[in-house]
């Protein structure tokens, strides 16, 4: 089995920063792109950047400039650095990793448990 345990989220005002952790362990082979999502209430989930195995990223523009997704391939872990934060950022934030266990043909999707971000003076 494989699990994504998030660490990072709370609160900070307006301008502030925050990094976001996301590491993943189990009985893997390897782990192809990764991502980080956020949903608010009442509104979609929605991506906020993705990274590949080798380092390319993608990001929306309501985050471009000001959030930056990286990745430690050595200790199975993604990074959200989140600088100058507006209180439109405030949601739960997950991450997500593609990921081929030991044993499996075929990969398959991984969700960590969601972290809350919170925006606001």
């Amino acid at each position: 089995q494989v699990q994504l345990v998030e660490s990072g989220g709370g609160l900070v005002q307006p301008g502030g920063s925050l990094r976001l952790s996301c590491a993943a362990s189990g009985s893997i082979f390897s782990i192809n792109a990764m991502g980080w999502y956020r949903q608010a209430p009442g509104k979609q989930r929605e991506l906020v950047a993705g990274i590949t195995r080798g380092g390319s990223t993608n990001y929306p523009d309501s985050v471009k400039g000001r959030f930056t997704i990286s990745r430690d391939n050595a200790k199975n872990t993604v990074y959200l650095q989140m600088n100058s934060l507006k209180p439109e950022d405030t949601a739960v934030y997950y991450c997500n990793a593609d990921i081929h266990e030991w044993g499996e043909r075929y990969l398959k999707m991984y969700w960590g448990q969601g972290t809350q971000v919170t925006v606001s003076s």
